[in-house]
């Protein structure tokens, strides 16, 4: 986490202005002005940096200077895969999910605890999933044994007061049409989570999981396979592993 913007502070003392006050004058919340002020938290939206400076009284490098450049390396070895990020996996538009199931043709790999704002969040899934099947398109899900030591612990780990295995579950009642058709498998996995994993072919969405952190607030990567033994196909190891020690899902 960045450090407490100290230039941004002092500005605001010398205008009178708390973070309430800032928050009226931009039509924001004063949650938001605490951010930029007590962790360092730049605005993103388009305007704001400068109409906060207008507010202020001050130029607006004087609160928010240019980040320093970042450090220059040999880049020969640097990968080329990493398509765009996202701070937070809830940041990427719902339009880059389904693209990437939409545009697969032989592949669909999907691994995670429970994928539940998957299905939520595209409620056309099940009948996506079974069209690309009936196209001859092999589609993978891997979703946690909500009976699992591993899920408990990752309730506890999360705070989730003992939602995790119901989330599953729910998941799963989404995905009960997609039993028993040719092309589609549906497996329980039993390993903690590292990386959640959402392959359509040479596109992989993956979500490196932290410590505490709820899924929905870790990072996300969009990565697109160039090369052999590359990101994407590290990645895609992980996945085989973890569905190499799979079992299969009961029919519902």
């Amino acid at each position: 986490m960045a450090d407490r913007n100290e230039a941004l502070a002092k500005a605001m003392e010398r205008a009178g202005m708390s973070d309430d006050a800032l928050a009226t004058a931009l039509g924001i919340t004063s949650k938001s002005v605490w951010r930029w002020r007590r962790h360092g938290v730049v605005p993103r939206r388009v305007g704001l940096k400068t109409r906060a400076a207008l507010a202020l009284g001050v130029e607006e490098d004087e609160i928010w200077p240019d980040p320093p450049a970042p450090i220059e390396f040999d880049a020969a070895d640097a990968t080329s895969e990493v398509v765009s990020a996202w701070a937070h996996r809830a940041d990427a538009p719902r339009e880059v999910w389904w693209a990437l199931l939409k545009q697969a043709k032989a592949h669909i790999d999907l691994l995670a605890y429970a994928m539940l704002f998957l299905p939520e969040d595209n409620a056309a899934l099940d009948r996506l999933l079974l069209a690309k099947a009936k196209s001859g398109c092999q589609v993978r899900i891997a979703l946690a044994d909500p009976d699992s030591q591993q899920v408990a612990d990752r309730d506890v780990e999360e705070r989730l007061g003992g939602t995790m295995p119901d989330r599953i579950r729910t998941t799963l009642d989404h995905f009960a049409p997609l039993f028993g058709v040719e092309g589609i498998q549906v497996a329980y996995h039993h390993t903690p989570m590292y990386n959640s994993v959402f392959r359509g072919d040479n596109e992989l969405l993956v979500t490196p999981h932290l410590y505490r952190l709820k899924g929905y607030k870790a990072p996300l990567l969009h990565l697109h396979r160039t090369s052999e033994d590359g990101m994407f196909d590290n990645l895609m190891a992980h996945f085989e592993r973890v569905w190499a020690d799979t079992t299969p899902v009961p029919a519902p």
